[in-house]
């Protein structure tokens, strides 16, 4: 170890933990770090701004299921990652944020940039330490990427201040163990069974933590075996395949739509992996008496429209596993428990609502052929990105899945100028996969700047622009809640084919809908990022909004 200093020991101690990217935006105080980072094959993504390389460590992390790592010096560096580690700490995506500090023969006094970054980020963290001693590197790193990954998954951060990063230190990494979490308690895993055995209409309700590494495959046994409908929430998309027959697709809405009409029927609710930061139960289990099965790595919140009859709080698939195996005590004659054709009508129903304007021409282009024809261009495994804005509320509803994660949401923290620097973290996750982020006008130039990053290290997804030169969803919430009248929510935009254009990269604007479908497959060919700008017709916003309110639910 002989001329090893603090900062290389850290990298050291990354490459330990299987980091192979870091994401981020160096300042002097980083030097050290970033010097000891050339002699190591971690590659560093240099990015255009601190918040955008916190998204990609979001995304990257969400995917792989490994932290993602982002970096920032102090002061407005760490400021600027704040709303990057806070989506990924609500959505339950692992992030490991690296920043950089001062001195510490300053930081007790008013100094230049000296701020207590720990102390900030706290609230949108599950834990973060300074690294005041350079001999406790090696268990601060463990430590951050160890509560980074335990369930629920969320954000650690590190600091390092710049004295600390110099001074010499003869330790070596700490090597990770994988740990085991504790098996279903027996007991509950036989109440819920015999829940599920002697419902009337069970459902499942699939939840962010159905997407998780072998959680999918275990909902899908139980799904077929007792013959229960599928239900997810926008995070949860994928749980089952749109193609499956037990698929009732998703609910999140903040309004009446067709799928509710099964929540209601619902007797009991087998709730698995279900966060109520993504859709309250107020929305779907306000003042009912139904018996909820919760299946969770986590306690059920506190919340008087989800009063959990049994809780089985340990591995989400090791859970299911052990239901499916309790139902198979029932015998191949007994299975499945319930009949999944009753449920297909409303399926049916579902399915033509979904797909009634997917052929539509009219332009401005309407939101839900939009978003048929990107269906179209994704292969099942592909991933597409949304945004926060009016377009994601139609993505949430209308575009389906066939595999777990390929349609990310943020909807915990719901932050807009996710997609697009998430969509690097994508395509670097996932090389081999198609990559679309899909941003509202708004919120695509929020992040704007790292178009640049994605040019520079050639990365070959398509960002579409829906361009509507307002904050549409703000003046559909407004317009719904003040008899139609809103607040000026307009603005300009820039050309978006010349933009593409300034920063290297192949773009277009379309000037009529049927020519979507052929600009997606140009895009795709592109060596680099690509981008479709598309005038979108958000008159539908109130036209949905009406159409939902005069359903009527045979319940």
């Amino acid at each position: 170890m002989t001329g090893q200093k603090a900062s290389d020991l850290f990298v050291k101690c990354l490459e330990a933990e299987g980091v192979t990217h870091i994401f981020g935006l160096p300042g002097e105080e980083n030097a050290d770090l970033m010097i000891s980072l050339l002699d190591s094959d971690i590659r560093f993504i240099l990015c255009r701004h601190e918040q955008a390389a916190a998204f990609m460590a979001d995304t990257y992390g969400r995917l792989t299921g490994k932290p993602g790592v982002c970096l920032a010096t102090l002061g407005p560096g760490a400021t600027n990652l704040v709303t990057g580690i806070a989506d990924a700490n609500m959505d339950r995506a692992p992030l490991v944020a690296i920043i950089g500090q001062g001195s510490t023969s300053r930081l007790h006094k008013e100094s230049h940039q000296n701020m207590d970054a720990i102390g900030m980020l706290r609230p949108v963290t599950k834990w973060g330490h300074s690294i005041a001693n350079e001999k406790i590197v090696p268990e601060v790193v463990r430590k951050a990427f160890k509560l980074a990954h335990t369930e629920k998954p969320g954000a650690t951060v590190i600091e390092l201040p710049e004295d600390v990063a110099k001074r010499p230190v003869d330790l070596a990494p700490m090597r990770p163990l994988g740990t085991r979490r504790p098996s279903a308690d027996h007991k509950a895993v036989a109440r819920a069974a015999e829940l599920i055995e002697n419902a009337k209409s069970p459902l499942i309700l699939a939840g962010n933590g159905a997407v998780r590494k072998r959680a999918s495959k275990q909902l899908r046994r139980l799904a077929k075996k007792a013959g229960i409908p599928v239900v997810s929430t926008f995070m949860g998309k994928g749980a089952v395949s749109l193609d499956d027959p037990h698929c009732l697709f998703t609910i999140g809405l903040q309004g009446k739509d067709h799928v509710l009409e099964a929540l209601y029927k619902a007797d009991v609710i087998v709730s698995v992996g279900y966060d109520l930061v993504e859709y309250a139960p107020s929305f779907w289990n306000k003042g009912t008496e139904k018996k909820i099965v919760h299946v969770d790595f986590d306690f059920a919140e506190v919340d008087s429209d989800y009063r959990a009859t049994v809780e089985i709080v340990a591995d989400i698939a090791d859970s299911l596993w052990q239901i499916n195996e309790r139902l198979n005590e029932l015998g191949d004659d007994a299975l499945p428990i319930f009949d999944i054709e009753k449920i297909q009508p409303l399926r049916r129903r579902i399915w033509s609502d979904l797909t009634a304007e997917a052929e539509d021409d009219s332009f401005p282009a309407k939101p839900q052929r939009l978003i048929n024809d990107m269906r179209d261009a994704l292969g099942p495994d592909d991933i597409l990105l949304a945004d926060v804005g009016a377009h994601k509320m139609w993505i949430a509803r209308y575009y389906q899945c066939y595999q777990p994660n390929t349609c990310l949401i943020s909807n915990g923290f719901c932050s807009m100028g996710f997609a697009l620097p998430g969509a690097i973290g994508a395509k670097i996750a996932h090389p081999d996969k198609k990559v679309l982020a899909v941003c509202g006008d708004a919120g695509f130039l929020m992040n704007v700047q790292d178009l640049e990053t994605a040019v520079r290290i050639g990365a070959n997804f398509v960002v579409v622009v829906f361009d509507d030169s307002e904050y549409g969803l703000i003046k559909w919430k407004q317009q719904n809640q003040f008899d139609g009248r809103h607040s000026d929510l307009a603005f300009a935009n820039p050309d978006f084919e010349l933009l593409a254009k300034s920063f290297g990269m192949w773009g277009r604007r379309i000037t009529a809908t049927d020519q979507f479908a052929d600009a997606l497959v140009e895009a795709f060919a592109q060596k680099g990022p690509a981008l479709i700008a598309v005038p979108v017709d958000y008159s539908e916003n109130r036209k949905l909004t009406k159409r939902l309110g005069e359903i009527e639910l045979a319940l």
